[in-house]
């Protein structure tokens, strides 16, 4: 018997880890009972840190690392270390629970400030909540510009402050934050002016079958789309992430479509009804639409992105201004939770997304560092996850399986040859005594 259920809990743990568990259908959710929304999914080794409500005693952030955090309705601190050349974004994700309370007046932001308690160039960022409690995403930043404040080396901090209505949810919800140091550009020719002049016409978007891609719960497990036409399932209430690569003078056409619902009423409304946001590789907004949805159809289109320059940071258009580093734009699609008050919440409705990567890559900048190492830029891995579709998690685990298998082949070829060189010895050695 003690045989048999170890197999037992070994097949339920390969289940687990491959998925299918989740992927079988509860007595709940056969029953018609809407399963809760899955929860955001924070980034793997995030480091477990406590926000101060001044900057006295402040921990410290440092680029390139992840944190998590816990915000009530409030401000709290941390700090910076900071070089004299560096751009510096530091991004904050709010995570409210299902079914809490926000409203428009609610929202988050993010300032980084000198020891002066003056904002940083590219600082304060916000990001606001519509009637869902969706994860949204504010940046600060540092960012080094000539003849403005913020440029010397030295101590900083970042202040994050959750904006709350009076009679909003107190509670504490979950807090990540990145912070993203992006090197300076080597020589003395870089860019100080936006462009005037990028193509801007509507995108022409394909219409071939959709292929199925499902998206992740947020930025950390967001599924890799490549162009083509992609579909998926969304709930009321749920918000689907997915990432494209765009590289430097590329541009982002996209478009979304919501199919009917299953009605719980003879007729219904929701505006909005169907949502699409824009994230930069820095998790700052870009973009983002909306439009009302009644349970029968419902689609839009983002305007075509600018080309991805490093002298779109110059421009006053926030659009504009945000697509200024090659990397991975973030796709967030929400379905309002209202729409649930006239459809079936347990049965999800088709959503297809068409993406279109307009342009070949370009000539990148000439960083003084390499940019890949900072988290930015495209290179051939990315486009290969772009084409298999996987988030960032399953691209991880594959190039660590390659790794493993490298080292498992040269490891056998070695012995292998130890043992036809032993091998051979015995021979010349036998031949010899015979002899």
């Amino acid at each position: 018997m003690g045989g048999v259920r170890r197999v037992r809990t070994a097949a339920a743990a390969t289940l687990a880890a491959l998925g299918l568990v989740a992927a079988l259908p509860g007595a709940a959710e056969a029953a018609g009972t809407p399963q809760p929304v899955p929860v955001y999914r924070g980034a793997d080794g995030a480091v477990a840190v406590a926000g101060k409500p001044s900057t006295a005693g402040a921990p410290e952030l440092k680029a390139g690392a992840v944190y998590k955090d816990s915000l009530a309705p409030g401000e709290r601190y941390y700090r910076l270390n900071l070089d004299d050349s560096s751009t510096v974004y530091v991004s904050a994700v709010l995570q409210p629970p299902g079914g809490a309370k926000v409203s428009y007046s609610d929202g988050l932001a993010v300032d980084v400030l000198n020891i002066e308690n003056r904002s940083c160039p590219g600082s304060p960022g916000r990001a606001d909540f519509g009637y869902d409690p969706v994860p949204i995403s504010a940046v600060g930043a540092r960012v080094m510009q000539e003849d403005a404040g913020c440029q010397t080396g030295g101590t900083y901090y970042v202040k994050v402050t959750r904006e709350t209505a009076k009679d909003g949810d107190p509670a504490a919800w979950p807090l990540e934050l990145r912070v993203q140091r992006e090197p300076k550009l080597g020589g003395s020719n870089a860019p100080v002016a936006a462009p005037s002049v990028w193509p801007s016409a509507s995108p022409t978007l394909p219409g071939s079958d959709a292929a199925p891609r499902s998206g992740g719960t947020g930025f950390n497990d967001a599924r890799a789309l490549d162009s083509g036409v992609w579909s998926d399932e969304l709930r009321p209430g749920q918000t689907l992430f997915y990432r494209v690569p765009l590289d430097w003078g590329q541009q982002l056409g996209l478009a979304a479509e919501l199919s009917a619902g299953k009605p719980t009423k003879d007729s219904g409304y929701a505006s909005p009804g169907l949502s699409v946001a824009l994230y930069s590789p820095y998790r700052s907004l870009v973009d983002g639409e909306y439009t009302s949805y009644d349970g029968k159809q419902a689609g839009l289109t983002l305007p075509r992105t600018p080309p991805v320059a490093y002298e779109n940071r110059f421009a006053s258009d926030r659009k504009v201004g945000s697509v200024r580093v090659a990397g991975w734009y973030y796709v967030a699609v929400t379905m309002a939770g209202k729409v649930g008050e006239f459809t079936q919440e347990a049965v999800p409705v088709p959503l297809t997304l068409r993406t279109q990567i307009i342009g070949t890559p370009g000539r990148a900048p000439g960083y003084a560092e390499d940019l890949a190492a900072a988290g930015f830029g495209v290179g051939g891995e990315d486009r290969a996850a772009a084409r298999e579709g996987t988030t960032a998690v399953e691209a991880d685990a594959a190039a660590a399986n390659r790794s493993v298998m490298r080292v498992v082949a040269g490891a056998g070829f070695g012995t292998g040859t130890l043992l036809l060189l032993v091998l051979g010895g015995w021979i010349l050695l036998s031949r010899r005594r015979s002899a």
